[in-house]
């Protein structure tokens, strides 16, 4: 009897740990199942995700290869333009006289020519006629392609004022210079007031009995100046104030005339050097330090001139960009 009682004891003892476990166990296997259901939602987000991703990088791909395509042609667009401005400036500088040709008639001299683009507005310009040397340092409107534009006509304008109308007086030459810009210019349905400031040299090849040389000027806007060897200052002749092109009032240029006595020295120039900004304060170097750096160099070779104003000029230009073209001709008496 009492080991009946025993046995059964012992047999529902094992039928709880049996039930016990039992119920241990489905709640691992539902915990299972809600696992697996997550990682069944996991598993259909990352394939949700990776497919969304697939379609960014299809799409990015597609973007990469059609920015990658307007890369290229704005490149060719580029190197096409640049290969035009590139022509244009051979053109350019085949119009401007060589060194050659002035060294046949100075001795001394510099011509400092600094564009701001690949063409340039500003000019220089050189002939002989008759008993004179002429020359000039012009600055056309604008700068880049269209001041190049300009700076053509304008060329053109005073070989055909020298050469078909056979001008030489300075002030004549601007004048009718003046008269063909503005005549090429009304061929335009805009008004167009393009044109040009200048410096107009005609200076005698020979020396005079006493030494001297004739000196005859006429400026639109642009001065020369005069290095004085005996007094070591600069002495300015002033231009007239009104352009070579077309002006609400405009008059006869005048010309002026000087006696350059030999070691003197004569500078003409357009405004994109004095106009450049830079130094500590990002200003403008003006005109005043242009003349105390030209004073300062007077005993200096034409050709350490124009190193010395090139390398003043880029130290006060530092990281700034070249504001305008420059030109800059000096000549020694």
């Amino acid at each position: 009897m009492e080991n009946s009682e025993s046995n059964n004891k012992r047999l529902w003892e094992i039928n709880e740990q049996i039930y016990k476990q039992k119920k241990e166990l489905d709640q691992e296997l539902k915990a299972l199942e809600i696992e697996k259901e997550q990682l069944k939602i996991d598993k259909e987000e990352i394939q949700r995700k990776n497919s969304k991703l697939w379609d960014q990088s299809k799409a990015i791909h597609v973007e990469k290869e059609r920015i990658n395509k307007l890369r290229l042609e704005i490149e060719a667009r580029h190197k096409e333009i640049t290969d035009s401005i590139v022509y244009a400036q051979r053109l350019q500088t085949a119009i401007l006289p060589q060194d050659k040709l002035i060294s046949s008639f100075l001795n001394e001299w510099f011509i400092l020519f600094k564009p701001k683009d690949i063409v340039s507005g500003d000019f220089y310009w050189f002939e002989e006629k008759n008993d004179r040397i002429i020359f000039a340092a012009a600055d056309s409107t604008g700068h880049g392609v269209p001041g190049a534009m300009v700076s053509v006509i304008c060329n053109s304008g005073l070989n055909r004022s020298l050469k078909e109308f056979n001008l030489e007086d300075p002030g004549e030459i601007l004048t009718k210079t003046r008269e063909i810009v503005i005549e090429a210019f009304e061929k335009s349905h805009d008004e167009v007031k393009d044109g040009m400031d200048i410096a107009l040299v005609s200076m005698s090849k020979e020396y005079n009995s006493d030494g001297s040389r004739d000196l005859n000027f006429a400026g639109a806007h642009n001065p020369l100046w005069i290095l004085r060897k005996e007094t070591g200052k600069i002495e300015e002749i002033k231009s007239d104030r009104q352009p070579v092109g077309k002006y609400y009032k405009t008059v006869d240029f005048n010309t002026h005339s000087v006696k350059l006595q030999k070691g003197d020295i004569i500078y003409i120039f357009s405004d994109g050097y004095d106009s450049q900004f830079g130094g500590e304060k990002g200003k403008k170097f003006k005109s005043l330090n242009m003349k105390n750096l030209i004073c300062s160099i007077k005993d200096k070779t034409m050709t350490e001139q124009k190193e010395i104003m090139n390398n003043r000029f880029e130290d006060w230009r530092g990281n700034l960009e070249q504001v305008d073209d420059v030109v800059v001709f000096g000549v020694k008496v």
